[in-house]
């Protein structure tokens, strides 16, 4: 079975017609009616949608079997919406960072470290309270404002603005928010 890009006023034929309905999903009222009808034409890929049982079903060549149209899981992050609050000068992220928020209200330097050990796709949101806020690194590589290092630094814009510090990888992270590379 293939593909069919019909143009507008062609007359269409059996052999395209019978192509058409066997990759459609056919409607049944249940499975003696689904045998009966198709019957002698059975071909691997058909879908259909029984009535009696709201089921959908697909035919592997040789037998009918279910389609499971149900969500069992849907993995998604956890947002920890816990928030810390920190008065000091220095403050190094750590694991227990990841996907919170950590207000600063002092003017203070945050270091991302080799060790902070975010999973890829954690994140941290901080709040920047303080007068200042200089956001460096001991290793890690962190990227933001078109520089990217493993040894310099960057400054929040304002006072009570905030950024977002994103793992994209092991040990590597993006700083997303008004920031300015330090020079």
């Amino acid at each position: 079975m293939g593909f069919i890009d019909f143009t507008s006023g062609q007359v269409l034929t059996a052999d395209q017609m019978d192509l058409v309905m066997r990759q459609s999903v056919m409607v049944f009222d249940d499975s003696a009616d689904r045998n009966t009808q198709l019957s002698g034409v059975l071909a691997e890929g058909m879908i259909t949608y029984l009535k009696d049982t709201n089921t959908v079903e697909q035919y592997d060549g040789s037998a009918w079997s279910g389609i499971d149209t149900t969500i069992s899981e849907i993995n998604a992050k956890a947002v920890n919406y816990d928030l810390t609050t920190d008065a000091g000068a220095t403050y190094t992220l750590g694991t227990a960072d990841a996907n919170t928020y950590l207000q600063l209200t002092s003017a203070a330097t945050l270091t991302v470290s080799t060790a902070t050990d975010f999973a890829t796709g954690d994140q941290v949101s901080v709040l920047a309270d303080g007068t200042a806020l200089t956001i460096t690194t001991d290793g890690a590589t962190l990227a933001g404002a078109g520089t990217s290092t493993t040894s310099g630094s960057f400054t929040v814009g304002n006072q009570y603005e905030a950024v977002s510090i994103l793992c994209v990888g092991t040990d590597t992270y993006r700083v997303i928010g008004n920031i300015s590379v330090v020079a």
